[in-house]
């Protein structure tokens, strides 16, 4: 009688998880995309310290050019917020995004994702879910910065439409800019580095635009930096929303470059994922 012994490396016909995952219908990887972002809804909840980013940079950034640049830019508190306040929540949330690409990284260190990619579930489950979670963030953070910006005394000319429409435009150039870091967060090895290659891409976003002083008052060669960035065409669309309640070119133009960067670090994104885990 002869005894047949298996190899443990051999690979079986039992069809491996990239093979199963590239097979599910749309419908079941929505459902699996909403259930990982009410994970991270209640991981979120469950560590309020991810919310910091969201709560008190608003608040700060707010008063802290409201309180002592409102003079020297425009003259006074008043005409200067109706700069500022489109400006800080677009930069906030640019800043919030940065989070998603750190948070992926801890997760894929702490082997979270090892389990997620045994399981039968879409590869983009795993990415998507938790952006879809970050929504919530990026409207937390634009609430705050308008909040304490109508308290300053900004009174959006927009009115209520404006306003929900420029809170929805800065949302989705978190949500798409956000892309960006969770490629980053792919590639990069420590959640150290995943912070530290994200902030030298946020900083040039967010403070070498239009966010803070109007173009016209800056050096020529800072105001071409300026105008090609593409979070300029952001605020400024958001003032166009927000102060005068106009659908503007760079409304159009905003969400032209919103979609491009999603078209784009979408695919590298799950691409790179897929690679790694």
């Amino acid at each position: 009688m002869t005894a047949t012994i298996t190899d443990p490396t051999r690979p079986t016909s039992r069809p491996t998880a990239r093979a199963v995952q590239s097979s599910v219908p749309i419908r079941a990887a929505l459902t699996q995309i909403t259930t990982l972002a009410w994970r991270a809804l209640i991981k979120m909840s469950r560590n309020p310290e991810q919310l910091v980013d969201v709560t008190f940079m608003p608040v700060m950034f707010t008063l802290l050019f409201g309180f002592m640049f409102a003079g020297a830019v425009s003259g006074s508190r008043a005409s200067y917020l109706q700069i500022l306040i489109p400006g800080i929540i677009a930069v906030t949330t640019i800043t919030a995004c940065v989070a998603a690409g750190v948070q992926l990284r801890e997760d894929m260190d702490k082997g979270v994702f090892d389990r997620f990619r045994s399981l039968p579930i879409a590869r983009i489950a795993p990415l998507a879910g938790p952006m879809l979670a970050d929504l919530a963030r990026y409207a937390i953070a634009g609430a705050v910065a308008l909040t304490v910006g109508v308290l300053m005394g900004y009174r959006p000319g927009g009115g209520v439409p404006g306003v929900a429409a420029g809170m929805l435009l800065a949302v989705i150039t978190g949500w798409s800019l956000a892309w960006i870091f969770m490629w980053i967060g792919t590639r990069a090895n420590t959640a150290g580095a995943v912070q530290g290659m994200s902030m030298m891409i946020m900083f040039p976003l967010a403070f070498l635009s239009n966010a803070f002083v109007p173009v016209s008052t800056l050096p020529g060669w800072l105001q071409t930096v300026t105008r090609i960035n593409p979070v300029s065409h952001v605020v400024s669309a958001m003032r166009d929303l927000m102060n005068h309640g106009a659908v503007t070119a760079q409304v159009g133009w905003a969400l032209l470059g919103c979609a491009a960067v999603a078209a784009i670090f979408i695919p590298l994104a799950v691409r790179s994922y897929s690679r790694r885990v």
